[in-house]
């Protein structure tokens, strides 16, 4: 099976030596997304919902760019600098998997890049 790098223009530039996103077949694997504004390059705010609201765009935008969509993620990482905020972070990530939400994991992390409060990476299939 041949792999293949995925770009999006919508969603930010890689700030190392990594994709996007790479497709396998039928499955995309995203890299973890913040809260950056693909514009500016910059986290779009300081708090966690505006963060994951950004963060689930970028994700969606480079889902477009493989002919997918949230509709077909199946399993997504969430990384939160502080897990007290766990309760309004799911509540943004709610309204993005509102029929059938993707198998998910969790985790608190020391940081993240750019000063960043929630990175989120998923695995999705494509029709």
């Amino acid at each position: 099976m041949e792999q293949q790098s995925i770009k999006s223009q919508q969603a930010p530039e890689p700030i190392g030596p990594y994709s996007q996103a790479i497709r396998l077949g039928q499955l995309v694997y995203l890299s973890g997304q913040t809260g950056t504004d693909p514009g500016t390059s910059k986290l779009v705010a300081d708090d966690i919902e505006s963060q994951t609201r950004q963060a689930m765009k970028n994700l969606e935008s480079i889902l477009r760019a493989t002919g997918s969509s949230l509709k077909q993620v199946v399993k997504t990482t969430v990384f939160l600098t502080d897990l007290s905020e766990f309760k309004a972070m799911n509540a943004v990530y709610a309204r993005s998997f509102v029929e059938m939400p993707p198998a998910r994991s969790t985790v608190q992390v020391a940081g993240l890049p750019g000063g960043a409060k929630v990175e989120i990476e998923a695995v999705a299939f494509i029709p």
